[in-house]
Parts: C-alpha cells; structure tokens; sequence
C-alpha cells in the first residue's frame, strides 16, 4: 500500500517546476494537494507573524512568496475547471474550497501583517519608496480592510461565513451556466430546416452529430445538431430562414440556468443578500461601494458615464430599429410590423449584406486562424518590438489543440511564454473569451536567484473550430476577440516590473484593466494589419480592397444598439450592486425589466432569465463592474488616436508611438496609478 506521503511527493501540484503539468493533473489530485498546500502555507504564515517588521525583506517579500504559491496552485486546479470540466473535479474543489477560503481570509485579516504594512507607510522613510512600493502598501491597507481585518469577534465570523458562502455560489453559478448550455440539443434530420444556414455552420452541426453518436451526419445530408455553444447559436440567430427555429433557441440561451435543479435565480438572491450584508458589515451602504473603494470610478461617475451614453445612443438605436422594419418590409417579410428579438440578428445580418454587400461567412475564408495569428504576431513585433514563436512541446498542456508561445525581445531574449486554446469544446469548457495569469514576472519568486520570473499567461477563446481538413475560419467578431484577449495578455507579458504584486495587470484599477485589450482590437481596422491576416486559406489572395474599405463602413452599423446592449449589461449590474433590496418588492427580473426600458427599443420578453447566465457579474470578477468596459473604451480610444495623431501610415511614427505605450501602459504594470500613466512624449 502506498502512504499518504508517497502520494503527496508523487503529487503534480505539489512538484517544483518551470511550467504547470497540466497534462497530469487529475481531480484525485486535486483534495491531497490542496490540503498539503494549505498546511504548508499556514505553517509559512505562522512564521511570518511571528517573524515580520515593517521592512520588505521581512514583510513584502515572505507574504508575495505564500500568495504565489496559493495563486498558481489553485490558479492550476481553476484554470482546468474552466477548460476541462468534470464531475470528479467538480466534487474535487467543492470541498477543499472552503479550506482554500479560510485560509485566504486568515491571510487577509492578519493584524501583524496589517500593522507592519501601516507602520511603513507611517514611517520617516516612507518618502524614500519608489512609487510600485508606495502602491503595494497603500493596496495591502485597504484590501485588509476590505477583508475584514478591522472587524472583531462576532462581526468578522459573520463576515468569514459570508466569503465563504460567496465563493461556494459563484462556482455553482458557473456549473449551472455550463450545465444548461450542455443540455440543449435540437437533432435536425430534414435540410429545409435549416434553410439559410451557411456551409461553416451546417459543417459544424454535422460534425456535432458525429461527436453524439450519429457516424453518417455529413455537412450535405446531416444530420444536424444545433447547440447553444456561440459558434453554433449565433449563426441559428443570424442566418436561419426558419423562423420559429430562431424563436426556439433564442429562448432557450435566454433561460439558460433559469429552471429546475440548474435553477440560478435562488442563488443570484442569495449573492446579492450576501454581498448586501458584506458592504454593511465593513460601513459601507451597498456593494457597488465596496467594489468601486478600489477602482477610478465613483458610483455617481460610473452612473454619469452610462447615463450620457445612453441618451447618445438611444435615438441611433431607435434608427436602427425603424431601418430593420423598413427593410424587412421591402423584402416581403411577413413579421416586418411584428419583429421582436429572434428577427433582429436575422434582419441585420441581411440589412448589413445589402447595404455594404459584406457577407460575414464569405469573409471568413479570409481569417483562417494561422493567419490571423501570423498577423497579430507581426503587428506586435512592429508595435512593441517583440517576437512571438511557436513553443509547442516546451510546456505540457490540457488539450491537444492548446497552442504554446514564447515571447522574446528584440536581442532573442525571452520575456514571456502564453498558452492558447483557442476553440469551443462545449462538453467541458466554459463559453466566452478570457485572459488569465498562470505565474506573474516577480524577482522574489526568481527561478535563478539573478533574474525575474518570467510571466506566463492563458489566452482562451471560444472560436468555431476547424472542420474536416479546413482550419478554423474565423468570424471577423472572432478576430477581434483574439485581438483583445492578446491585448490583455500583453499587459501582463510585457511588465518590467520586478514587484510581483504590481506586475502585469496585478493592482490596476479594474476599469483601466480594459484598456490595452480595447486598444488592440482598434487595429483589426487598420488597412495594412487587415491586409496582413485576411488571406485566403486556399488561394492565398488578399482580401479584395473594395470588401476592406465596406469593412471600414459597416464599422459604426447598428452601434447605437450594441451600445444600447452593453449599457443594459452594465446599469443592471450597478442597480442591483446599489439599489436592489433583495427579498424586496422588486425582483431581481423586475429590475432587469426597468432597466431595459431604458436600455431596449423593444421591451424585453416576459420570460427573458438572462440575469441568470450574466456571468460576468456572478461568476467572475464584474460585479458593480461591468461599467469598466464603457470605462475603459474612452481611455482606450485616447490611447488608439495617439497612433492617429502620429500618422498610422508613417510606419516611423507607429514604431515610437509603440514603443512609449510599452513602456508606459504595458511596462509600469500596478506600480502606477493609471491616471498617471502619460503616453504622450
């Protein structure tokens, strides 16, 4: 029989090494080393309480080693939760959490690790710190006190038991969102169905089929199956004659996790009660004050900034939807005086290909993935002087699709490494798009004793997969969403900052942390970028310049709308962070429903659950933060016209403009306060 401590040495998590195994890592891994991780840890921080002054060798640079070693473990056992879901890991992490939890808030509270940091900031050298120092300990304060530090007795056990309760509903909330979207299936066996359908969706639908048991299903004959994965869903929405197919998986993705046992409305209630309770006990009056202590907004900027755009986009939208009528109408659509929301991506998608005759699926044989990675690699090398290259085998990885890259600077040094795992696995992946860290640059955490650790990041998509032997072709919104994860990862690849607790996007006000990704996805529009990646995957040839410059156009189509969309997203999350009073009058759809009238030229559906599936707001990092985004576009497009001003064909400009942003939005990292950050010469 093997003992408990062989398992432990033979356990992945708990090795030393340069790139997580996370071709070894199994769930049965997952409660030994977590459990041996945090015996560790809390032997480490009885150590540094017993140890600690207010000096940084004695301080910042013990405590920055106990929180790497928590990050990058559990960020292992998280990361493959979200892109390699299964039952056995589920249960794995569900109960190790609240030890995980624990043990953070222990950290979180520990008065001598307060204090220390305090009395350096009360101390005669304090003018002496550099300015990343300075923002560590001003950051360490008030997130102590944010985590309850102050509290005492009975207060900080209630305030415990609400952190604890909060992490365990929001991974619930995500299990729910994926269960849900897994569980709807619409088997399609006669082709007139599918009527409208363009060859990459009627590929996919088939190639699902065959995933499910149905070995024949070709492209031509299916069968098909619908799902309500993105690459699947939008293309049903968008280009599907049938209307009533359009209806039926229009409502299903709206209540998605909104019934039975997958049923997230209880938990939302619970959340926000929760979080409610959370604000109170730290002397705050709601949520949306406690997540915005740390952010550049105020709730009343925040508001003031939804608000303007709002009244700047209504009447656009309002157009829109009078120009969808008008066009419906003129094409004999027998719903023109009656469209609602499963003809409005329809309509639009036939209103946009008359108007600047762009077909989205004839342009995807443009975007093959290959080629809009070359491009984005060859922008970055232009832009900040950084060479990207294929590293695959370097690192092991989940899934044999995962990409690995290292990245080098302009001597052949590397700076960074990042994975990318770019397609849709619906069985076990979590939808949307996302960056994430896996270790940050740090010279406490040096693997040399010489120089920093290098960062290493995860670019996650959900992109249409390659069907039969073509590669992925790309939607070009999927090209922009490559373009703004990379604008994330960025960040945290290009940090020169040496202080691991302000390097990368570690310590940026959350509603800055939006910039670079938006900043990126600016040059999907610039003609020479475009025309680098939009070759076509047999032929080779560049996209046709007439399609670029009705690219260009179709640019600002329906943007009253889709700013409409995001301005509901965002002032839902601020009324129900602020206002809401749960177990009130008003429900959580309720206030959906309110501000929707506000937000939607057509009233929301009765039965619209969309609330449960946000999420961003209930599952990640967004809540009362949503607004980060509109935030962060106006901070972003001063950062693009910076390129403007330069001249974006003076390719002697782009260079220098490049160059100060890395060093200034992309170099400094946390250890600046954004407002701060000056990228003008």
């Amino acid at each position: 029989m093997t003992s408990s401590e062989d398992i432990l040495t033979d356990n992945p998590l708990l090795q030393d090494f340069d790139f997580p195994p996370f071709d070894v890592v199994e769930p049965k891994h997952v409660r030994p080393g977590i459990r041996a991780l945090l015996t560790q840890l809390h032997k480490d921080l009885d150590e540094l309480e017993k140890t600690v002054e207010p000096a940084w060798p004695k301080l910042v640079e013990p405590l920055e080693r106990i929180l790497d070693r928590l990050t990058v473990v559990w960020g292992i056992v998280n990361h493959l939760k979200s892109v390699k879901d299964s039952a056995e890991l589920r249960s794995a992490i569900e109960e190790v959490q609240p030890d995980k939890v624990k043990f953070q808030l222990r950290l979180g509270q520990s008065k001598p690790i307060y204090n220390a940091f305090k009395a350096i900031r009360e101390s005669p050298d304090w003018p002496t710190l550099s300015e990343a120092r300075k923002r560590i300990v001003e950051a360490q304060i008030k997130e102590a006190i944010l985590n309850g530090v102050s509290l005492e007795d009975e207060k900080r056990d209630q305030f415990n038991k609400i952190e604890e309760e909060l992490e365990k509903l929001s991974h619930k909330f995500e299990e729910n969102v994926l269960d849900s979207t897994k569980m709807f299936e619409k088997l399609i066996t006669d082709k007139k169905e599918i009527e409208g359908l363009p060859p990459s969706a009627l590929g996919l639908a088939a190639q699902t089929a065959v995933s499910k048991g149905h070995a024949n299903a070709d492209a031509e004959s299916g069968p098909w199956i619908i799902t309500l994965d993105a690459p699947s869903y939008l293309p049903v929405v968008q280009h599907a004659k049938n209307r009533s197919l359009r209806e039926e998986v229009y409502r299903a993705y709206i209540t998605r996790a909104s019934s039975g046992n997958l049923d997230n409305t209880p938990l939302i209630e619970n959340i926000l009660k929760l979080k409610l309770e959370k604000a109170k006990l730290l002397g705050y009056n709601n949520y949306a004050e406690v997540s915005l202590a740390t952010k550049m907004a105020t709730l009343e900027k925040a508001e003031e900034l939804l608000e303007e755009l709002r009244v700047a986009s209504w009447k656009a939208a309002v157009q829109d939807m009078e120009d969808l009528k008008t066009f419906s109408k003129s094409q004999g659509a027998a719903e023109a005086d009656d469209l609602t929301h499963w003809d409005l991506n329809f309509w639009s998608e036939r209103l946009r290909e008359s108007k600047y005759e762009i077909n989205e699926e004839e342009l995807r044989p443009y975007f093959s993935l290959p080629k809009v990675m070359d491009g984005l690699f060859t922008l970055a090398k232009m832009l900040f002087g950084i060479d990207v290259v294929a590293a695959d085998g370097l690192a092991p990885v989940w899934n044999k699709d995962v990409r690995f890259y290292c990245v080098k600077d302009s001597s052949g040094s590397p700076v960074a490494y990042f994975y990318f795992d770019p397609y849709s696995r619906p069985s076990e992946k979590r939808g949307g798009a996302w960056m994430d860290e896996v270790v940050s640059r740090s010279r406490v955490m040096s693997r040399d004793g010489a120089s920093p650790r290098l960062p290493i990041a995860h670019m996650v998509c959900n992109q249409t997969p390659p069907v039969g032997d073509k590669p992925s072709l790309m939607t070009f919104r999927e090209v922009e969403t490559v373009f703004h994860e990379f604008g994330h990862a960025l960040q945290h690849m290009l940090t020169k900052q040496d202080e691991g607790l302000v390097a990368g996007i570690r310590n940026i006000e959350w509603d800055a942390v939006e910039l670079p990704s938006q900043f990126m996805e600016n040059w999907c529009y610039h003609r020479s970028t475009l025309m680098s990646i939009a070759k076509h995957y047999e032929t080779g040839e560049s996209l046709p310049e007439d399609i670029y410059l009705k690219l260009l156009a179709a640019r600002t189509f329906r943007a009253g709308s889709l700013s409409l969309r995001q301005l509901r997203f965002a002032t839902v999350d601020l009324e129900l962070h602020s206002r809401f009073i749960p177990g009130g009058s008003e429900s959580i759809f309720d206030v959906d429903k309110r501000v929707s009238e506000k937000t939607q030229v057509i009233p929301l559906l009765p039965e619209d659950k969309f609330l449960c599936s946000f999420s961003h707001i209930f599952g990640g990092g967004y809540s009362a933060g949503y607004y980060s985004y509109k935030w962060a576009e106006v901070l972003s497009a001063d950062a693009f016209s910076a390129f403007e001003d330069a001249g974006l064909d003076d390719s002697k400009a782009v260079v220098e403009t490049g160059h100060r942003f890395r060093e200034t939005i992309l170099a400094l990292g946390g250890g600046k306060a954004p407002l701060e950050v000056r990228t003008t010469p």
